[in-house]
């Protein structure tokens, strides 16, 4: 059945094929009903929404049905984190041709179930909607809880405070520059990635593109620790150093030499 494309089935039987890979609900209202009845623990829900569309979000060519749905639960998981938040459930609108097939949409389910579970243990999938659409595209809600605590906003920025970032700083971009540099026919289009020629170094900048990992944890570990405030880093260290020295009407001073050592550019 998995062969099959989506234009062939009705929307319960791609439903079902999906459920059966997100595993069971919290919700006291989960998936299948109209709309999801969700808890919140202190009366406040965190939310943020993203979308990731086929061309200038990512292509298939280079992104597994996994890859995708891994990349569309953790760009949203992060945005809860940067809140000091606790992710807690995700909705997922799924728009696809008619010529997708099923076992990409089941490979799309995995992933998003992977990844929470390996970014954000406890938050899963509690609803979302399907459609026909020329372009694939997957538009995801993540909702979170601030256990009481007061939300770290981009503002809060005071002087003489410190600037701290998680994670490995330009691997995604640079796995973005592998990709165009080295898995493209000679007129420009995609072509399937081969790894086995790639180092280690490049295959976790091409990870940290087409399988992210944000410590999600850190950003309620920096709210407890006393962080005044915080954004994720989506779009780079200094495009969003910016929109925070902006949010908090500070001036960031980013040193050169406290970063470590230069990445090698290929």
């Amino acid at each position: 059945m998995q062969d099959r494309l989506v234009g062939e089935l009705s929307e319960g039987e791609i439903l079902s094929a999906i459920l059966r890979e997100l595993g069971p609900s919290g919700a006291e209202v989960g998936p299948g009903d109209d709309a999801a009845v969700l808890s919140a623990s202190d009366g406040r829900v965190v939310a943020t929404v993203d979308t990731l569309v086929h061309g200038p979000d990512f292509r298939l060519a280079w992104s597994s049905g996994f890859d995708l749905g891994w990349k569309s639960a953790a760009v949203n998981l992060a945005d809860i984190a940067a809140m000091g938040a606790r992710p807690t459930s995700i909705l997922v609108a799924l728009a696809m041709p008619d010529e997708t097939r099923l076992s990409f949409v089941v490979e799309l389910a995995r992933g998003l179930r992977a990844g929470c579970d390996a970014l954000a243990p406890g938050c899963v999938v509690e609803g979302g909607d399907l459609t026909v659409s020329d372009v694939l595209t997957v538009a995801v809600t993540a909702l979170g809880t601030l256990d009481g605590r007061s939300a770290v906003r981009r503002s809060g920025a005071r002087v003489g405070d410190v600037v701290a970032a998680t994670g490995h700083l330009g691997d995604a971009a640079r796995g973005l520059r592998l990709l165009f540099d080295r898995f493209r026919d000679a007129e420009g289009r995609p072509v399937p990635v081969d790894r086995s020629d790639l180092s280690g170094a490049e295959i976790r900048e091409l990870d940290a593109q087409l399988r992210p990992a944000p410590a999600i944890g850190d950003g309620v570990r920096a709210a407890l620790a006393g962080a005044t405030a915080m954004m994720d880093l989506s779009d780079g260290l200094v495009l969003d150093a910016g929109r925070l020295a902006v949010a908090s009407d500070v001036t960031l001073d980013l040193r050169r030499e406290e970063l470590g050592p230069t990445p090698t550019m290929r």
